[in-house]
């Protein structure tokens, strides 16, 4: 898998706590750990991403 055109996201930190997003071909959305570039990668669809970042938003008290 090629690293390239990867999207640090913007409410990540600086450091190396950061997540890295990219849409894929067939549409999903890939997700990855800045440290772990060689094995780790999430793959979801737009709509469950939504739905994860608005539970994670409730959550933490509406904030981002």
């Amino acid at each position: 898998m090629s690293w390239s055109n990867w999207q640090k996201s913007t409410y990540s930190e600086e450091g190396s706590s950061c997540v890295y997003l990219k849409t894929a071909r067939d549409g999903t959305v890939r997700l990855r750990e800045s440290e772990d570039h060689a094995e780790v990668v999430l793959s979801t669809g737009p709509r469950q991403l939504r739905a994860l970042i608005s539970a994670i938003c409730a959550r933490n008290g509406g904030t981002r």
